[in-house]
């Protein structure tokens, strides 16, 4: 494979998923970690993407809120967003995580709504007080900071949560399989997403379509246990049917 396919894999996977390992890009590539770390150096002095301990982040992923930063799929995100804050009711509790597509529902926000937002996402928090009414609180669910996901994470940020009942929460999906679930690339960032779907009513999804049909290596639930699944696709789409099948609500 040559090096400009190597690059533009590598960006594709780090776009898609904000973040990736080094361990994963070598077995997708079927090259050595050497090559691999050789590309993430390179791709790093060219801007396109920020080299990491064990892997790569996004340019787009930053502990602050950057209005001109450039969001991968943006159109299609944006039209997610769109769908998901018309599943948000007066007065509502509302759990959500971090990523790049609930970052774009909390820019949406309805006015005068009384809405209460627990998040253990830093971004998230920032991005809902710049964007929250006065009507509204924002609560940031505190514990141990995941460097690769800006969430937080352990044990007190998991008891806070057994203390709440959100009546929805957006949960930030990295990838999702019929077969496998929702899963994640990160052990205690999974149980964190555990914590937070147990501690909702109503649990919806959103995500671009390309996150269909992929999985890693940590399980936060089962499919089934998604609600309602947002995508940019209609919800007719004959992509959806596989989880249009097994009874998920699908905007």
């Amino acid at each position: 494979m040559k090096k400009t396919e190597r690059h533009q894999i590598i960006l594709d996977e780090v776009h898609l998923h904000n973040r990736v390992l080094l361990s994963d890009l070598t077995r997708t590539l079927n090259v050595s970690m050497d090559t691999v770390r050789r590309d993430l150096m390179e791709l790093d002095k060219l801007k396109r993407l920020k080299k990491v301990h064990g892997g790569a982040v996004s340019n787009g992923f930053n502990i602050h809120s950057d209005n001109t930063r450039e969001v991968y799929e943006y159109e299609n995100k944006s039209i997610i967003a769109k769908k998901g804050v018309e599943l948000i009711n007066h007065g509502d509790v509302v759990l959500i995580s971090g990523g790049s597509t609930n970052l774009e529902l909390a820019k949406l926000l309805p006015r005068k709504m009384n809405l209460t937002f627990f998040t253990p996402s830093l971004p998230m928090a920032v991005e809902l007080l710049n964007n929250a009414s006065k009507h509204d609180e924002v609560h940031l669910i505190g514990g141990k900071l995941s460097r690769g996901s800006q969430l937080a994470a352990g044990g007190s940020a998991i008891n806070l949560l057994s203390e709440i009942t959100a009546d929805i929460c957006f949960l930030g999906t990295g990838y999702m399989d019929i077969a496998k679930g929702v899963t994640e690339l990160d052990w205690e960032v999974a149980q964190m997403k555990k914590a937070m779907v147990k501690s909702s009513k109503k649990l919806v999804s959103l995500t671009i379509s390309k996150k269909l049909n992929t999985y890693n290596r940590f399980k936060v639930c089962d499919t089934i246990a998604v609600d309602t699944l947002i995508t940019e696709l209609e919800p007719n789409s004959p992509e959806l049917q596989k989880y249009r099948s097994i009874g998920l609500d699908l905007l």
